[in-house]
């Protein structure tokens, strides 16, 4: 279900998420199951390349919430560095990785190790290491518990070079994610900075490096369950190892295979909320490797500042009568205000930090 929000009119209305193929669909749909692939230097590729790309990228986020993006502009170079790094972290030491465990801290940074996240209440079998926005901590008691999200990252002193990587990965990976929501915006009939304010001040930049071991006797094929993103925009980078899967409107899951030099992309459930359910936050999951494998990949989330409300965009005529409501669901209250939508999920996923660090907080919590 959707909760209210203080000033807002109650609750939006529900949508179910029916199969749809749209004119617009047709021309970057296969006839096989398989995510759109949009090359984003469309964008500065002359009038029509423009308007062809944004009709794409629309019909895209509407009727699938997935997509590749290519033509990015993000150095290759920088790619296979972070994932360098990221095998490197997580082959350190126990010891090492445990120094930065995220039950340390308040700000849900930090390393996690398989079993160590829950989705939908089961464990999810992944190592993970989280960094967010590097920003001093500004909670103190009796402000609301999602202003605790903001403060410092952990840093492994085993490891000194993944910070300079990983923070220059969250600068490229923020420019790409606002350019595409400018994007967005745009095919949306709004000026193309409708939703900069909500991510010009202080944006959460959500970095999780994972990594999924071969499935073992004991552990069944759960490499994280089905969810949807808290955020407005999620790009993911992956290795050679399939995995992603992204469900579609008959409840088939898709699969979404690595493609050498592109991101996996996908609407959040912030963006699904301002855009009243025309755009997508569609559930996907990732299946455990098979023994004897491992899968790896970088995920950066972009979302609204923590203390920001989505807005409600007026679209056009043409777009509302298509918008289907954001998604009622008894499990997953959506809330427009960006830190309560976040805390929401970090609280569900990792109960050990939620019982050290959040018990008897004021403020809302889900």
């Amino acid at each position: 279900m959707l909760a209210s929000e203080p000033g807002r009119p109650g609750c939006l209305a529900p949508y179910r998420l029916p199969r749809i193929t749209t004119p617009e669909m047709t021309s970057i749909l296969p006839s096989s199951p398989a995510l759109p692939v949009l090359d984003l230097g469309r964008l500065d590729a002359g009038p029509v390349a423009r308007e062809k790309f944004l009709a794409d990228l629309r019909a895209a986020a509407h009727a699938v919430g997935f997509f590749y993006l290519t033509g990015h502009g993000v150095e290759a170079r920088l790619a296979d560095e972070v994932l360098f790094v990221s095998r490197k972290f997580f082959a350190l030491p126990e010891e090492d990785k445990l120094s930065v465990e995220m039950v340390n801290s308040p700000h849900f940074r930090g390393y996690t190790r398989p079993g160590g996240e829950l989705t939908r209440g089961e464990r999810d079998w992944r190592e993970q290491f989280d960094i967010n926005s590097e920003r001093d901590a500004m909670w103190r008691p009796g402000l609301p518990a999602w202003m605790r999200l903001q403060g410092p990252n952990q840093w492994p002193q085993a490891l000194p070079e993944l910070r300079p990587v990983l923070l220059a990965w969250q600068s490229s990976m923020t420019e790409v994610a606002a350019t595409l929501l400018r994007a967005f915006a745009e095919a949306l009939g709004q000026e193309p900075d409708a939703l900069d304010p909500v991510i010009s001040a202080a944006p959460n930049q959500h970095i999780k490096m994972i990594r999924y071991p071969g499935r073992g006797e004991a552990t069944g094929d759960q490499g994280v369950g089905a969810h949807k993103d808290s955020g407005i925009l999620t790009l993911v980078l992956q290795d050679t190892e399939a995995g992603l899967e992204v469900e579609a409107s008959d409840g088939a899951w898709i699969l979404a295979p690595p493609r050498p030099g592109s991101f996996v992309v996908n609407i959040g459930e912030l963006l699904e909320l301002a855009t009243d359910g025309y755009l997508r936050a569609t559930m996907h999951r990732v299946v455990a490797p098979p023994a004897g494998a491992e899968r790896l990949s970088v995920a950066f989330f972009l979302g609204a500042g923590h203390d920001c409300t989505m807005p409600l965009l007026a679209l056009p005529e043409t777009l509302a009568g298509a918008a289907r409501g954001p998604a009622r669901d008894p499990e997953n209250p959506l809330f427009q205000h960006a830190g309560t939508n976040y805390l929401k999920g970090r609280l569900r996923s990792h109960p050990d930090v939620a019982a050290r660090h959040y018990a008897g907080l004021a403020g809302p919590i889900p």
